[in-house]
């Protein structure tokens, strides 16, 4: 009769302990940086609760592709890029630019056939 008292107080210890933490974020993209996307997918598309379904499922799937450090890397890279003359050359048309927003341009024709 001991072992089960035991396991019982051993399961509700583990279940106590796994209430008090906190649990581990769903995705590894910062919070600020998937609503960015969505918000400025949505503008782009049309804002309406559909869209809304189609836009957070294409970060998840972008996410699912490429890690959040390569991601921040090719977006630098395309924003930089937008800066006008030599400034944003670099940005433009390095090897290591094109090859970053290459990837990251893939990851969104792949969300774009799984969630449009």
């Amino acid at each position: 009769m001991a072992r089960p008292a035991k396991f019982s107080i051993a399961l509700f210890a583990s279940a106590a302990i796994s209430f008090a933490v906190p649990a581990a974020a769903a995705t590894s993209y910062p919070t600020n940086v998937v609503a960015e996307y969505v918000y400025a997918c949505m503008k782009a598309n049309g804002e309406n609760r559909t869209n809304l379904d189609r836009c957070s499922c294409s970060i998840d799937v972008i996410e699912s592709i490429i890690s959040y450090d390569r991601y921040e890397t090719a977006a630098t890279f395309r924003q930089m890029g937008l800066v006008a003359g030599e400034n944003g050359a670099l940005f433009r048309e390095s090897a290591p630019a094109k090859a970053a927003i290459a990837e990251l341009k893939r990851a969104q024709a792949e969300a774009d056939i799984r969630c449009f």
